[in-house]
């Protein structure tokens, strides 16, 4: 197979996945012309292939995907101009399927079952025959195969595999002292900076953070202490003084949700399922560089597992429907139809909350409450796949 010709699809892996495991020397995507005049998303796909190795000419040819009689016309263009042609029916519209039957005549026709994650062939192509589908992808390439970029997130997650440790012994406090952890933190933000070097944190022991007073927890800051989360910790009948052991632990510290993000990261990591796992996975909807008007969003927790995206949203407050549908588009989006979407939130498994649970099951949402934050139940629940 020297061309390989791929029907547009809005799950983003449909247009791609065939190319990466069969290397054809030109890939040729028919596809909306809305697409084709997208000079940033062409920008990005050369950049995915590019990123990933794959060495090929990539050509765009527009279309309108609705209109079968003009894309036959144009396959059988494409069919007479290029010897050895393949073309894959993953993806694409109904009219395009229909007219890919139509054209098929002797050339190879293939396509890909994701329940099956294999390759088979219709007719003709025997290097598809039966063949497992082995790619496997990290959160980078996710975002560039649907025009997107990874941007910097919040922390750096090389340093945080080194400190699990910490994480663990912070997710054990938060634990126990989960009903006050929030106004606690808003204290903590209260006595110290976030200015680079400055970790150490003096204050009283009640403190106005926003438009309350807030009395510090003697018990949880001992804990901190012991942990080793907070380092010199002195009190007096006045207040108390600490220092923060660095930049990454001050920032935990001052921040509500880091906590369950943390231990999601860490459940993940541990899964060992994963190929890649981001804590703060930064994305700009337009790809490339960051403009006044790019669109831009933070998902928690992303990881990968082969060729499938798992994006996770932790929520340390009750869940509103807002949420659970900015994460369906959002896996709509960079992830598409066989990708997951879940939501951890420390709230408890309660009554009251059955119409979220409902809401995110019609979007296809894993919800994950307090009871599987668990850290070996956690694990399970995000080894296990959903049926689908």
């Amino acid at each position: 197979m020297n061309t390989l010709i791929e029907l547009y699809d809005t799950a983003p892996i449909e247009n791609v996945l065939a190319a990466e495991m069969f290397r054809p020397q030109e890939l040729i995507l028919i596809c909306p012309p809305e697409i084709e005049q997208d000079r940033q998303y062409r920008r990005s796909l050369r950049a995915y292939f590019e990123y990933r190795d794959v060495k090929l000419k990539l050509t765009f040819i527009p279309v309108s995907m609705l209109d079968a009689m003009k894309i036959e016309r144009v396959l059988r263009e494409v069919l007479d101009t290029h010897p050895d042609c393949a073309i894959d029916i993953s993806g694409g519209t109904d009219a395009a399927l229909f007219a890919a039957g139509a054209v098929s005549g002797e050339n190879a026709v293939f396509t890909y079952s994701s329940k099956r994650n294999a390759f088979f062939e219709i007719k003709n192509a025997p290097f598809a025959r039966s063949v497992r589908c082995d790619v496997r992808l990290d959160a980078r390439s996710c975002f560039l195969m649907a025009g997107g970029t990874l941007l910097p997130g919040r922390l750096n997650n090389e340093d945080l595999e080194f400190r699990v440790y910490q994480i663990e012994w912070l997710f054990d406090i938060y634990s126990k002292y989960r009903r006050i952890w929030n106004r606690q933190i808003s204290y903590i933000q209260k006595i110290s900076s976030a200015e680079p070097g400055k970790l150490d944190a003096e204050g009283r022991w009640t403190e106005k953070a926003g438009d309350r007073h807030v009395k510090a927890d003697t018990g949880l800051f001992k804990a901190l202490a012991k942990a080793e989360l907070i380092l010199d910790l002195k009190m007096n009948e006045e207040g108390m003084r600490f220092r923060f052991p660095d930049e990454t632990v001050r920032f935990w510290l001052r921040d509500i949700g880091s906590v369950l993000e943390l231990q999601v990261f860490r459940a993940c990591l541990e899964a060992g399922c994963f190929d890649d796992v981001v804590l703060s996975a930064v994305v700009n909807w337009q790809g490339g560089a960051v403009k006044r008007d790019s669109v831009t969003n933070e998902i928690d927790v992303m990881a990968v597992q082969g060729i499938q995206p798992v994006f996770i949203s932790c929520k340390t407050c009750e869940i509103h429907t807002e949420a659970l549908n900015e994460l369906a588009i959002l896996r709509d989006r960079f992830g598409g139809k066989d990708s997951r979407a879940i939501i951890a939130t420390s709230g408890v498994a309660t009554k009251n909350r059955a119409p979220m649970r409902r809401r995110a099951a019609q979007l296809g949402i894993e919800v994950i409450e307090w009871d599987d934050l668990r850290f070996d139940r956690l694990v399970a629940k995000l080894k296990a796949r959903p049926v689908r």
